[in-house]
């Protein structure tokens, strides 16, 4: 059975006399025989590893270590120590055979041996409230910088010669408490451990200045040459993944990340508020349906005399009720695009990092392959895996993206009516622009795209890069429309002078919108392309930016021979 021991003198003094043996002589089958071993670590580093209420062990490494013990069959000793920089020389004085959680860096291989990462600690800058913003590590030249003494950021600190004035803490405790006083600048933290202790000790005047500035690669590691202890780690830290354990001691601790109290307050606070518009919203709303119903039966006792203010009437009910099932979904838009930001953005940095994983591995698996024949990875034979591998990453990266860009897209109409329009816009070149934008796109899609831009088009009064989206989401859709590349698309430009109007036109020979279709074009989320990843935002967005211009959209289709766009644009009072 797994023995784990904390701060215990006399057993921990058997054990060191143990750990002193020689160990060059010993398999990985006699140390887990022969000895108990020493794992050390940091007593600090929530919620990786930390002392707990009942003064044990405790965190997402220490579970795993004692997971990967009992799965490999040896006994260990858990040593959490005050100091990280005890710690260090503990390890290399052979006081502790192996630390269960040190971040991997050129310069420390060169004295230790790391196991394969087990998670990824992120560092941020942290400073006061009122304290200047910094973007990089570079501009803490000059700063009173504190840092965990003998940490990752330490050391690149030296190595880097940042030029900071370095305050070397010995815990993170003393780092974060040292900050608090405001008697120094920064300090550059791990992220997670650092917003635990700030929120469970409360320290409301210390923020995140610069958030995830730095990730490091968190191992088990051993002096250098001590391979067989590692291998004992690595081989069960590899059967844990395969059995599903290590994803449940992942999600359980490090899967939600830890927020700071006042902004979990904040929070609590924004959610009342929002419920409380919600719940005020929703009875205005029913009001507004109960007055709207007795108009409408008061106007339809006269509606033979009346019939035109009937109709006027009705326009405007439906506008209002439009006006405020916008203003909702506007503030709805706004939140869930700014909470899925967060996790798409920890994947978008994390699968690069398992792609070079992979490819540092693969000639590691090739030459098994090569000498031993195929093996099973997650079930599947290495001579399938080692093609799908790949295209399941870059399938992955992809689709995080696409989240991302829809994410982008939900923002920007959540923000309608924000952006300045003063400039002076050539037309022109915003076309020009776009088609260099999307040039790939509609290579794939036709071998006949044709553009006819009139020359000495008026300018107009307006935003470029807002209507270059118009330009760009029209023509995408274009090309989505094109069964085959024989079909082509036809942008033109010209001056209109009965309406005083600059007018784009974007034509397809595309399969047509079906007459049913075309009152609901510009309505938000409404799309008939939702098996091919549409989201029915691209026309909602544009119609929000022609009107924001003073503009309009306007469409003309026949099923089966394709569609029009045309957008009508006033061009500047001086030149009309």
């Amino acid at each position: 059975m797994k023995k784990v021991i904390l701060k215990y003198p006399l057993m921990f003094f058997c054990v060191f006399l143990i750990s002193i043996s020689p160990l060059s002589d010993l398999s990985a089958n006699e140390l887990m025989t022969k000895r108990v071993i020493v794992v050390g670590g940091n007593s600090a580093y929530p919620p990786y590893e930390f002392i707990n209420k009942n003064g044990e062990p405790d965190g997402f490494v220490v579970e795993l270590t004692k997971a990967i013990a009992a799965e490999q069959g040896f006994e260990i000793i858990i040593n959490l120590g005050d100091s990280w920089s005890d710690m260090r020389r503990a390890l290399e004085n052979g006081e502790v055979d192996i630390l269960q959680g040190i971040s991997y860096s050129q310069e420390r291989e060169k004295i230790l041996d790391f196991s394969p990462p087990h998670s990824f600690v992120s560092h941020s800058i942290f400073g006061h409230y009122n304290s200047p913003p910094v973007h990089s590590l570079e501009e803490l030249k000059g700063k009173d910088v504190i840092l965990l003494g003998r940490g990752i950021m330490h050391d690149y600190f030296i190595q880097a010669n940042i030029g900071a004035n370095i305050i070397p803490a010995k815990t993170l405790w003393d780092a974060v408490n040292l900050l608090s006083t405001g008697l120094h600048d920064y300090a550059v933290l791990a992220t997670k451990p650092a917003l635990y202790l700030i929120s469970t000790h409360e320290l409301n005047d210390i923020k995140i200045i610069t958030k995830d500035i730095e990730t490091k690669k968190y191992c088990y590691a051993v002096m250098k040459g001590n391979r067989e202890i590692l291998n004992l780690f690595n081989e069960g830290f590899a059967k844990l993944k395969a059995s599903g354990k290590y994803k449940i001691l992942h999600d359980k601790w490090l899967a939600k990340p830890e927020l700071p109290l006042w902004l979990t307050r904040y929070a609590t606070f924004t959610l009342i508020i929002l419920a409380s518009g919600l719940a005020f919203s929703l009875v205005w709303s029913h009001s507004l349906k109960r007055l709207v119903k007795i108009k409408t039966h008061a106007l339809e006792l006269e509606i033979e005399r009346r019939r035109k203010a009937a109709e006027e009437l009705k326009r405007q009910q439906q506008q209002l009720i439009q006006a405020d099932k916008m203003a909702a979904l506007g503030i709805l838009v706004s939140g869930v695009a700014h909470e899925i930001n967060n996790p798409i953005g920890l994947i978008l940095l994390n699968l690069p990092t398992l792609s070079t994983v992979y490819s540092d591995l693969q000639p590691l698996l090739e030459e098994h392959y090569q000498r031993n024949g195929d093996f099973m990875i997650a079930g599947l034979p290495y001579s399938q895996m080692r093609t799908e591998m790949p295209l399941m990453l870059e399938e992955m990266q992809e689709a995080a993206k696409r989240i991302k860009r829809i994410v982008e897209d939900l923002k920007h109409f959540s923000r309608r009516g924000d952006v300045k329009h003063d400039d002076e816009v050539d037309i022109n070149a915003v076309v020009q622009t776009s088609m260099r934008l999307v040039e790939n796109a509609v290579k794939k899609a036709t071998n006949h795209f044709k553009t006819y831009l009139c020359t000495n088009i008026p300018t107009i009064k307006g935003n470029a890069q807002r209507l270059e989206q118009v330009v760009v989401n029209l023509i995408l859709n274009a090309a989505q429309a094109l069964p085959d590349t024989e079909r082509g698309i036809f942008v033109t430009t010209f001056f209109e002078a009965s309406t005083k109007s600059v007018i784009i036109q974007v034509c397809d020979e595309g399969v047509g919108i079906p007459p049913e279709d075309m009152q609901h074009l510009t309505d938000p989320f409404f799309t008939t392309k939702r098996e091919t990843g549409g989201t029915g935002l691209g026309l909602a967005i544009s119609d929000g930016i022609v009107r924001e211009h003073g503009g309009s959209i306007h469409f003309e289709s026949v099923v089966g021979e394709g569609t029009t766009v045309i957008v009508r644009l006033p061009v500047l009072e001086d030149q009309k």
